[in-house]
């Protein structure tokens, strides 16, 4: 298995990837951004997030997405996005190893911290955690406002 930095050739793979932790989280219509968006927003001008991908028989089997981001109290932070391996190749490893060189760029980077969120139903992802001894928190309520209630905002 071959982790490696992701490239514009693998925009595609990466989007199939995404459709399919949607499918897994039973909502394949929430999915809307196009591969345009994703080339653009990774390789344009301005990158906004970057990726590693887990190759297996020179298949992409997996993708981590990460991006950097600020902590007023702490500094830069990396917020890992999503890891999302093809069902048929989980336990093979490619999880962890996708987690590992998420967790190498944090560390070369020298953040502050590497930040996730997992779906409380996810029990599979809870257990992944739990073995590395992440830390859970309980204090913090996730929010956002939808592109709909951007727009609307100042109605």
């Amino acid at each position: 298995m071959l982790i490696r930095k992701g490239e514009k050739n693998d925009i595609e793979p990466l989007l199939e990837l995404i459709k399919e932790l949607a499918m897994y989280e039973k909502a394949p219509d929430e999915v809307v951004v196009t591969a345009d968006e994703l080339k653009s927003d990774c390789f344009g001008d301005t990158p906004v997030f970057y990726f590693f991908v887990a190759e297996y028989e020179k298949k992409i089997i997996g993708i981590a997405l990460y991006y950097i981001k600020y902590s007023t109290w702490k500094g830069k932070c990396v917020f890992l996005e999503d890891i999302i391996v093809y069902e048929p190749y989980r336990q093979m490893g490619a999880g962890k190893k996708l987690f590992d060189a998420v967790v190498f760029t944090a560390k070369q980077l020298k953040v502050k911290r590497l930040e996730w969120q997992v779906l409380d139903w996810n029990k599979p992802a809870i257990a992944f955690y739990k073995k590395l001894n992440a830390n859970f928190d309980d204090e913090w309520i996730n929010c956002k406002l939808t592109k709909e209630q951007i727009e609307k905002y100042f109605d």
